[in-house]
């Protein structure tokens, strides 16, 4: 069962709640529809029940709210909008990224590609799904935690007859078996016709909380439609007629050509017209809309026509922290975009370090790297760094959560995932890059080009951490600010602003010296490490002194304090 108590969304600015103080229960077995015109307030209410817009009130899901709900895309499955996802990503890649986030096998992707007929296009790409798949996926990915409860905002919105009859045969299937559905209508006569439960919004408070055979007899009323090019002359005859045959018969005036006679017939209306020689373009009887009515009390369930079946549900795996790391290396690994920009990075790179090459003037570090003093950062840390925004970047413009809000924690579960991944693919780029370019220059220039070698293994420690660190930096300053330009931004900070300003500041000689510091360290630690660690920690205090590194290190010191401080500030907002 379901129970929104009290929703009050937040007012912006003078303007009144979109909703204000909403409170009512959609019950296992049934489909209620919540209704309003545009404006009402309906997306706003759904949105207050997923904890997706902050405001007062409380939403129960069998009997807990959604943020205590250890696994919420098992308990609650949502459709808000299009599908969330990125448009190059295939049909069943984006269903296996959702089975990740949902903490359910791979498996259940290709059944759920079954039930709602997508199998045949499994490997096309989002963005030319057309509307009515774009809506099958969205409710596949819905459905894939075999949720209790259902929520979706307008589902057959654009939809055809065809597609309605599937969508609404799948909703009252998962009803019949014992779930909870609530579906956002505008259109009261398809919310009569297929919900078992109408809630009416109005302004954005509740005025109608009805069964949908009373919903139907008290909001619904018969009517003639009218169109013609003499509609005022039409109305005014029509009422002088009843009034003299003392009917009830109501006129409005739709616009300047149509009208909507209440209380009569088509037959009547015709020979009026006909008596008056009145030219009538169409005459047809339908349903009206009389309006938002009073709460009455329920009435009988009406007979419904038969449901499909439901599909069997696998066993559900146990709870493992890998949740997160294969959520995130399915987001990196399930698009060209990865592989494009590693590629072009390596390009990049071979071709600089020819042209530097060329010179005879750079140093061997600097021209494996294919670092020329006239850029801030080498090709493979800017891939890097790019990667890193790309990595909270895109999740913001093309959601792979959906509306889960906690179904893969973007507190400390996700954020480690996603540094460690960066932090592979940042040193998977780095080797390449060093391998491809030395591959390069002995192809163009021959063996000899590279000079002896000379400490290579404190240059490749500070390699190493220089593409981490801009892919790091990216990835939070992607976080924080929710866009991947300033997560690139923040990475060509670093050299651009924050190293001029670091060597400024410790401009000038020094006195003193840290030499001797391993030594000092082992007099004080209680466990005795062998000298040959002495070497590696004075490569890291060296790359600490460098000014890049220094930088990065307080960069990354920064943004991960920004980080902490917006996600404990958005946990306390919930």
């Amino acid at each position: 069962m379901l129970q929104a108590i009290g929703l009050t969304s937040a007012p912006r600015r003078d303007l009144p709640p979109a909703v204000d103080d909403l409170t009512f229960e959609a019950r296992p077995g049934q489909l209620t529809a919540l209704l309003g015109a545009p404006g009402s307030g309906r997306t706003t209410a759904l949105r207050l029940m997923l904890e997706l817009e902050p405001g007062r009130g409380v939403t129960y899901f069998r009997g807990r709210p959604l943020h205590q709900l250890a696994h919420p895309a098992r308990e609650v499955g949502t459709l808000l909008g299009d599908v969330p996802g990125h448009p190059v990503r295939t049909t069943r890649g984006q269903l296996k990224l959702m089975c990740a986030v949902a903490g359910v096998p791979v498996s259940r992707a290709e059944e759920m590609l079954e039930v709602v007929g997508l199998s045949g296009v499994a490997d096309q790409r989002l963005g030319t799904l057309s509307l009515g798949m774009d809506r099958r996926l969205g409710l596949a990915a819905a459905l894939l935690g075999d949720p209790h409860t259902l929520v979706l905002d307008e589902p057959a919105e654009g939809l055809s007859p065809r597609e309605n009859a599937w969508l609404y045969g799948l909703l009252r299937g998962h009803a019949d078996h014992g779930g909870t559905v609530l579906c956002t209508f505008a259109d009261p006569k398809e919310a009569a016709r297929v919900a078992d439960r109408v809630v009416t919004l109005d302004g954005g408070r509740l005025v109608a909380d009805q069964d949908a055979t009373a919903f139907a007899r008290t909001r619904l009323r018969p009517r003639v439609a009218v169109a013609t090019p003499h509609a005022a002359r039409l109305g005014a005859l029509v009422n002088r007629e009843a009034r003299a045959a003392q009917r009830s018969v109501e006129v409005v005036a739709e616009d300047g050509s149509h009208l909507s006679v209440y209380g009569s017939s088509c037959a009547e209306v015709g020979e009026t017209a006909f008596r008056n020689g009145v030219l009538l373009h169409r005459l047809a009887d339908e349903v009206g809309d009389a309006g938002p009515s009073v709460t009455v009390p329920p009435q009988e369930r009406p007979e419904r026509p038969p449901s499909s079946p439901s599909l069997p549900i696998a066993p559900r795996p146990a709870r493992t922290p890998l949740r997160p790391l294969r959520y995130e290396l399915r987001r990196l690994l399930g698009v060209r975009t990865t592989f494009l920009l590693a590629a072009g990075v390596l390009a990049s790179s071979a071709v600089l370090a020819v042209l530097l090459a060329r010179s005879g003037q750079t140093e061997p570090p600097r021209l494996l790297a294919a670092w020329p003093a006239l850029l801030p950062l080498p090709p493979a840390a800017l891939g890097a760094g790019l990667f890193g925004a790309l990595a909270f970047g895109d999740e913001y413009r093309y959601p792979a959560l959906a509306a889960d809000r906690g179904t893969v924690p973007r507190r400390l579960g996700l954020l480690l995932a996603k540094l460690v991944v960066t932090a592979a693919t940042a040193l998977l780029l780095a080797a390449l890059a060093v391998g491809v370019d030395h591959q390069a220059l002995r192809l163009v220039y021959g063996a000899g080009v590279m000079g002896p070698a000379r400490d290579w293994l404190g240059l490749g420690a500070g390699w190493a951490a220089l593409t981490v660190g801009c892919a790091w930096a990216g990835l939070l300053a992607a976080g924080i600010f929710r866009a991947a330009s300033a997560g690139l931004a923040a990475v060509l900070a670093v050299p651009v602003v924050v190293v001029p300003l670091l060597r400024r500041a410790v401009a000038g000689h020094s006195v003193r010296s840290v030499a001797g510091l391993p030594d000092r360290l082992r007099d004080l630690a209680w466990v005795r490490w062998p000298h040959a660690l002495d070497h590696w920690l004075l490569a890291a205090l060296h790359l600490v002194a460098e000014p890049v590194g220094a930088a990065l290190a307080l960069s990354l010191a920064v943004l991960v304090c920004a980080y902490l401080l917006t996600g404990l500030r958005a946990r306390a907002r919930w």
